[in-house]
């Protein structure tokens, strides 16, 4: 980076270089009266404006070189400049300012922010920013860079990235599709639980059958059929129950406890849930009088 600064005086600063690939660094700096300076680098950097210490007539200016001039820059805000951006700033009667800079390449934000960055954003300054959320991430950013006892550089490169995509308005990836079981692995699930209807069956002990993890198993095979684990098996417990409510002289009570339900009203709740009614109006629908009453 090339400078060309008068009327500062540094009164504290830290240095952290994250990744490998990115420089942040915190500055607190006095300034004379008239202080000022010029500054255009061979990288994109951001620069935040943290606090500002002056008077009421204080004044803090930024400008292109050769372009427009930016008012009331003394206010917190952050600043995107691109790559051989030349800036100049010009202060009157500002006694100090806190302030935090990061220098990366166009490489290094490829890699962190992935393909749904466009690079174009890089050649686009976007200044006075102040949006909140951005300066409390910066904030925080800034006391770790501050403080005594830091922590893993995982928590400050995580600040550094959320800042970046707040920055540069990158949008999320698209959702992958989940995959899918192969048809013999759901014939296979599904012929187990046929066979084994009359109880519940474990997560676990399904995704065993196939050899895969609870969790994937239970994401690909309703990506497969539409249904959770849990449903389907929930689904074919009710259609072998229809067939017994179908024999009159059965009541809804040794139905219920034949098939492994708690109580009636589980049982009922379960049933209406699958068949959006309850066992007894499921009989009545179907011409079905009841040996006893429900």
């Amino acid at each position: 980076m090339e400078i060309d600064i008068e009327g500062f005086s540094v009164v504290g600063s830290r240095h952290h270089r994250f990744g490998g690939d990115l420089v942040a660094d915190l500055w607190d700096v006095d300034c004379s009266a008239m202080a000022g300076g010029y500054y255009v680098s061979r990288d994109p950097r951001i620069f935040v404006l943290l606090e500002t210490r002056s008077g009421p007539q204080g004044a803090f200016t930024m400008s292109e070189v050769g372009g427009r001039k930016l008012p009331d820059c003394g206010v917190r805000a952050l600043h995107f400049i691109p790559a051989g951006m030349e800036m100049q700033t010009e202060l009157t009667a500002v006694q100090g300012l806190r302030h935090l800079d990061l220098h990366f390449d166009a490489g290094t934000l490829s890699r962190r922010l992935g393909s749904r960055f466009d690079t174009t954003a890089l050649s686009e300054p976007r200044f006075m920013l102040n949006d909140e959320r951005l300066i409390q991430i910066a904030g925080l950013l800034a006391a770790e860079l501050a403080a005594e006892n830091p922590l893993h550089d995982l928590y400050g490169d995580g600040l550094i990235n959320a800042l970046l995509v707040g920055l540069l308005g990158v949008p999320p990836d698209e959702p992958r599709p989940r995959s899918k079981l192969a048809d013999w692995q759901v014939r296979q699930v599904t012929g187990h639980i046929a066979a084994h209807s009359a109880r519940r069956i474990p997560l676990e002990e399904l995704a065993g059958l196939i050899g895969l993890s609870a969790s994937y198993f239970s994401h690909a095979f309703k990506a497969s059929t539409g249904l959770s684990p849990q449903q389907w098996q929930m689904n074919h417990r009710i259609e072998r129950i229809k067939d017994e409510l179908r024999n009159p002289t059965i009541p809804i009570t040794t139905i219920a406890a034949q098939a492994g339900f708690a109580d009636t009203a589980h049982f009922s709740r379960s049933f209406r849930r699958v068949t959006g009614m309850t066992p007894s109006r499921w009989r009545a629908a179907n011409g079905i009088a009841p040996a006893a009453a429900t």
